[in-house]
C-alpha cells in the first residue's frame, strides 16, 4: 500500500484544505435510502438516524483534527459528482453506498479515480445477509472496508482514515 501524504494527491499536487495548518478534509457519503435510517428495518440497521451517525463521525473527525463534509443522496449521479469534486480537494472519502454497493460500477470508477484514502462502510455485515449482498463493486477500489459494527463503524472509519493519513 502506498504512503498517503494528506497534503498532496497522488500526482504531487497540493490538496486544498490540507496545507499550512488546515485540517485534511474527509468526505462522508451515504447512498440511497440511508436517509431513512432509524425507521427502516431497525432490526438490521439499528434505531440511530443518519443525523446520529453524521454526528458520531463529525465528533470523531474533530478529535482526529480532520474536517468532515457530508452528503446523502438517493441519486447515484449525485454521489459520482461528489467523488469527482473531492479529487484534489479531500484527503479521504468514507462511503456507505447502500444498495449501490452491489452494482454501481459508476461509483467504482469514480472512486478508482480518487487519489486519497477510501473507506467502504456498512452498518450491517453484507456477507452475513442475502447472497446478492455478498458482492461489493466498491471494495476493489477501497483502501479498506468496515462492516457489521453498527453505528460504531463511523468512529472506526474515521480512526482508520486518521491512522492512514498519519503514515
Amino acid at each position: 500500500m502506498a504512503v498517503v501524504d494528506p497534503t498532496k494527491n497522488a500526482r504531487g499536487a497540493a490538496v486544498s484544505g490540507a496545507g499550512a495548518g488546515a485540517r485534511p478534509v474527509v468526505l462522508l457519503l451515504h447512498g440511497p435510502n440511508l436517509n431513512l435510517l432509524g425507521d427502516r428495518q431497525p432490526e438490521v440497521y439499528g434505531t440511530e438516524t443518519l443525523d446520529d451517525h453524521v454526528r458520531t463521525a463529525t465528533a470523531a473527525a474533530e478529535a482526529a483534527e480532520l474536517e468532515l463534509e457530508h452528503l446523502q443522496s438517493n441519486a447515484e449521479a449525485d454521489l459520482v459528482e461528489a467523488i469527482h469534486g473531492a479529487r484534489g480537494r479531500c484527503a479521504a472519502i468514507i462511503v456507505n453506498p447502500g444498495a449501490l454497493t452491489h452494482y454501481a460500477w459508476s461509483l467504482h470508477d469514480a472512486l478508482a479515480a480518487f487519489d486519497g484514502v477510501t473507506v467502504e462502510l456498512h452498518l450491517s455485515n453484507p456477507n452475513a445477509r442475502e447472497p446478492w449482498r455478498h458482492t461489493s463493486v466498491v471494495a476493489p477500489v477501497a483502501t479498506g472496508s468496515i462492516s457489521g459494527f453498527g453505528g460504531h463503524g463511523y468512529a472506526l472509519a474515521v480512526d482508520a482514515v486518521r491512522r492512514l493519513l498519519k503514515r
